[in-house]
């Protein structure tokens, strides 16, 4: 089994600053791409960040707050400054994920973390 866990989200004044962080564990064979989801009420979740193999995407609505990273590759992070109210959403982890049992790459998820950023 794999697992992917987020945390660092809270809540934020605007124009502030968190850091989500996202670990995953389990029989991991290899982690190919890795990226944050957003999901704010009664809107559809999107994309807000990908990093593969060194190469980093972006919405362009968080273009040039946030940053992507990644660390021994089983960790990844948003770096998120310079927060707005409408970046208040669900955060979620995502990884393509190939394991020891199961030698392909699929999609796992983390559980989400609320960021809230209000004054």
């Amino acid at each position: 089994q794999v697992q992917l866990v987020e945390s660092g989200g809270g809540l934020v004044q605007p124009g502030g600053s968190l850091r989500l962080s996202c670990a995953a564990s389990g029989r991991i064979l290899r982690i190919g791409a890795m990226g944050w989801y957003r999901q704010a009420p009664g809107k559809e979740r999107e994309l807000v960040a990908t990093t593969n193999g060194g190469r980093t995407n972006y919405v362009d609505s968080v273009k040039g707050r946030f940053t992507i990273s990644r660390d021994n590759a089983k960790n990844c992070y948003l770096q998120m400054n310079s927060l707005k109210p409408e970046d208040t959403a669900v955060y979620y982890c995502n990884g393509n994920i190939a394991t020891y049992d199961f030698n392909r790459f699929q999609a796992y998820w983390g559980q989400g973390t609320q960021v809230t950023v209000s004054s």
